[in-house]
């Protein structure tokens, strides 16, 4: 959301957002309401989830004290109730129409009561909050039930779960259920506050179709230390699983008189591409994003299958094409693309219409010709990040040009860079071209985004899908034609079994693949599917005909955006109509939330509207508010970069390097920053909100032991290999003089790879990517920053950000003090430290590594195979010769820095050798 605010002026926001949860906590503390139950129930059967949190406070203050129940559920999720018992007495949410609610939701606000409970949080949440007024000693107890359906996701269904209680609890307990008729293929859960003493509270069981994680935590292990009544809960925890699918027609099931049969057939041939790439290079994506833009693109381009064609068109005020035409995506040709897209520069304004007929022109000439392969899918990516503002700038008339040039020939995706772009504009722009609009936050791992949107259209598997039931046998039947089916992802079809039909559901699915038409074909009980979905105690049942509503009414809800105005008052009211009837918070309808007398006597709870979320990265943070037109300006004192060109308004945020000379001790005014600058006469307005600083520490691994302690760094930092009858001093090797990419050590009898760039300057890897077969799982870690690919999908993690993830056979786990772990039964564990201060590197560090098997090789794998000496050694030996495969490395006992202890490091005796 943009504020105007006078001509010249400059407001600086500086925001400490760690700050915020203490504050809350510390209130929540002090007023006297204590949590002394919290539960969240969430029951999944066949990709429905049906969420129940359910919170009981009491009063302990001698006065009459305000309660605030404040929940975070996934923007996809539909709240179904809510309500409060206060004194015995029920006080619920009554869903309504919400034109109907608006003479509430208007009083409310005349009376100067918060009307909104639900809120835009983040990328993937929204925020449920009501508070109410509770007498001394009394007790009241929240209930927020919502609903929704999972979505594959690059393989996966994903569960988020928010914990932040903001005070210890005494009864606190997470139970999640899943019953997956199919079979669950894989399980695993990951939260970005579990520690090792939490790690006790969290049990799961599964068998072959139901699995069951539950978490339930002691006050002490909720303790962040004995000492502090704080609680360390506070963050994501995170399920996925996926199931057992085959080549077929899929899974249906039936329940209640409602079938849903999902269809994502396994073993598909991928169909070859021809894919556009159209990329906005306009002023406004200056700095970070063209830079993210290029290092996505680069990547995107390098995972191109040989079989598919492309072309890059470039755009700002005019657009321009890589190529004449599409061409192969060869070695060759993919290497000229990525030099092509490093080169991309920002500048200019923005015709969007121009270049997305040119991409519809390149298609077309090629499809003339018949370069086109037969089978083929042809997808247009279209990359921007602000409106149209040169040519054709209205955007109805974009979209009809657009949509006429298509002819539905080929499939648009748009992609909105940042919330300076209309996103109902780029919505629309793909849905009226068969394909869909993703929004672009603009964030470090913006790059990451969008390699993981290409990914999920990179593996087109079926064109022109359709659906076929027998017209006797079901009515009211969900969208059932889909232009494509991607690898990874799930067809959803639902509806109604009719009364009078037949014993057995039969289905057809036909597509089209590279090669052929394909027909899948299939059939399901009735009745044994009944009873399927009757028996097991902890489903959540009569779910079949919620899911049919939810998947109905999301899909008429989509369906506006590309609708004629008739059509939009039609499938609204059908929409309205199922939200009203089973109690969804939509779009359409309003939650009206009453209360007690004497209090506010209502609320109203909507569906919110997407809006730019708040954005902090914990460090001083500037936000440009004026007019005029930006020129580039750097300045030493602060990392002030002005943007090139024009902007209606101008923004932008940048970070002051020197927060301590800035905040904590005396320096120059703000106004000398901008000396210089056409802009130095601007006036400047600083709010200090808040600013922390500590020390900086770091974990402990367990190693050899502790001699004495030496304070500033060494010249050179050795990798310490633990070594099993090695005497009883670690083998020490340095890398000084390495350069390059190196295999470190590779493992085929471990499934596990770790490669790195050793750099002495930074004492330390410049980067180290760790790789595991089983579990499929690739590790990308710098000084800055990890990035997890898994099932083909980006994480990217920051340095002393908790995270405990544990996948089939591997437990990944990263502690506040900056140590990534890798470790499983009967695996060597990993370790990755950050280095200490800016500048350094990442250091390597091994534990149990008696589990090596005699096939292992590398840089520092071959210290493992045959290891000996040349001629023995005793305790009073300072020098000898080590025999490794054949090769003899001199090594000499010294005294080296170890930082397994953490920094500023110990000295330890290790026989030293260099490579």
């Amino acid at each position: 959301m943009k504020i105007p605010a006078p001509a010249n002026m400059w407001n600086i926001v500086l925001v400490l957002p760690s700050l915020v949860a203490v504050l809350q906590t510390t209130t929540a503390q002090k007023n006297g309401i204590d949590i002394y139950s919290l539960n969240v129930d969430s029951k999944i059967s066949s990709r429905f989830a049906h969420t129940v949190i359910t919170s009981r406070v009491v009063n302990k203050a001698d006065a009459a004290q305000e309660a605030t129940f404040q929940m975070e559920l996934p923007k996809k999720a539909f709240i179904t109730n809510f309500s409060m018992i206060i004194d015995g007495v029920t006080y619920p949410g009554n869903i309504k129409d919400k034109a109907a609610a608006q003479e509430q939701y208007r009083a409310a606000v005349g009376r100067g009561e918060s009307a909104g409970l639900v809120k835009t949080t983040g990328r993937k949440t929204e925020q449920f909050e009501v508070s109410v007024s509770v007498a001394p000693a009394a007790k009241v107890t929240f209930e927020l039930v919502y609903e929704e359906l999972l979505k594959r996701h690059l393989g996966v269904y994903e569960l988020l779960l928010k914990v932040r209680p903001q005070q210890l609890v005494k009864h606190l307990q997470m139970d999640i259920h899943i019953f997956e008729p199919q079979g669950i293929s894989f399980l695993e859960t990951e939260s970005t506050f579990m520690t090792k003493e939490l790690e006790d509270a969290l049990t799961t069981s599964q068998n072959k179709t139901k699995a069951h994680i539950q978490f339930k935590p002691t006050l002490a292990q909720q303790q962040k230390s004995p000492d502090k009544q704080e609680t360390l809960l506070d963050g994501n925890f995170i399920v996925r699983y996926d199931v057992n699918r085959s080549r077929s027609v899929g899974s249906i099931q039936i329940e209640n008189g409602y079938f849903v049969h999902y269809f994502a057939p396994e073993d598909l041939p991928i169909m070859p591409k021809n894919v556009i790439f159209v990329i906005d290079k306009s002023s406004s994506m200056f700095g970070r994003k063209i830079q993210q833009t290029r290092e996505a693109l680069i990547k995107i381009l390098k995972d191109l299958s040989p079989k598919d064609q492309f072309n890059i068109i470039v755009f700002s005020g005019e657009a321009s094409q890589w190529k004449p035409s599409l061409v192969r995506a060869s070695a060759e040709n993919v290497k000229k693309a990525t030099d092509y897209a490093s080169r991309i520069q920002a500048r200019g304004g923005t015709n969007i219409n121009d270049a997305m007929l040119m991409a519809v022109k390149l298609l077309d000439r090629s499809n003339r010709a018949e370069l086109l392969p037969e089978g083929s899918v042809s997808l247009i990516i279209l990359l921007t990040d602000g409106d149209p503002t040169v040519g054709e700038t209205n955007p109805k008339i974009i979209q009809k040009n657009v949509q006429k040039a298509i002819n539905s020939q080929y499939s648009l995706f748009c992609l909105g860079f940042g919330f300076d772009v209309s996103y109902s504009f780029l919505e629309k722009l793909a849905m009226d071209n068969g394909g869909l609009a993703r929004r672009i936050y603009e964030d470090s791992d913006s790059a990451l985004q969008l390699q993981d949107f290409y990914q999920e259209v990179a593996n087109p598997l079926l064109s022109t899908v359709a659906f076929e039931y027998p017209s006797n046998a079901v009515e009211a039947v969900t969208q059932d034609n889909f232009r494509l089916l991607f690898k990874g992802s799930e067809i959803v079809v639902a509806g109604k079994i009719r009364d009078e039909g037949p014993d057995v559901l039969s289905a057809k699915v036909r597509g089209q693949t590279h090669m052929q038409n394909i027909t899948f074909q299939g059939e399901a009980n009735v009745a044994q599917q009944e009873e399927e979905f009757r028996s097991p105690k902890y489903i959540f049942h009569n779910f079949m005909e919620r899911l049919w509503a939810y998947l109905t009414i999301q899909q008429q809800l989509e369906q506006r955006v590309s609708a004629s105005d008739a059509e939009i008052k039609t499938l609204e009211a059908k929409a309205l109509n199922l939200s009203l009837k089973y109690n969804f918070v939509t779009p359409l309808t309003s939650m009206v939330v009453t209360k007690p007398e004497g209090q506010e006597q209502s609320q109203i709870a909507e569906k919110p509207v997407a809006e730019k979320p708040v954005e902090y990265d914990g460090g001083l943070q500037l936000a440009y508010m004026g007019s005029g037109p930006l020129a580039q300006i750097r300045d030493v004192g602060a990392r002030l970069t002005w943007l090139q060109g024009a902007f209606d308004p101008p923004s932008f945020k940048v970070s002051i390097a020197d927060t301590h000379r800035m905040v904590g001790q005396p320096g120059p005014p703000m106004h000398s920053f901008l000396a210089g600058s056409p802009y130095s006469d601007l006036q400047t307005d600083v709010r200090l909100l808040s600013h922390v600083t500590s020390a900086p520490s770091q974990p402990v691994l367990n190693g050899p032991t502790i001699q004495d302690q030496v304070t500033g760094p060494p010249q050179a930092i050795p990798i310490i290999l633990p070594f099993p009858g090695l005497n009883s001093d670690p083998l020490c090797v340095d890398l000084p003089d390495l350069q390059g990419p190196m295999n470190l050590f590779s493992d085929p009898s471990q499934g596990t790879e770790v490669t790195g760039q050793y750099e002495t300057e930074k004492d330390g890897f410049a980067w180290i990517e760790v790789t595991f077969k089983d579990p499929q799982l690739q590790v990308h870690a710098t000084p800055e920053r990890v990035v997890v690919t898994r099932n083909q999908k980006n994480s990217e993690y920051k340095w002393k950000e908790t995270l405990f993830s544990v996948l089939p056979g591997l437990k990944m786990t990263m502690d506040n003090k900056g140590l990534l772990l890798f470790t499983g039964q009967n695996k060597v564990t990993i370790g990755l430290l950050s280095g200490d201060g800016p500048g350094k590197g990442l250091l390597l560090l091994l534990r149990d590594t008696h589990h090596f098997s005699s096939h292992v090789n590398g840089t520092l794998g071959q210290f493992y195979q045959d290891l000996g000496w040349e001629s023995p050694v005793t305790a009073d030996d300072n020098r000898g010769t080590l025999r490794v495969q054949g090769r003899a490395f001199p090594a000499t006992r010294e005294l080296k820095m170890d930082y397994q202890e953490g920094f500023p490091g110990t000295k330890i005796s290790c026989w030293s050798v260099k490579l």
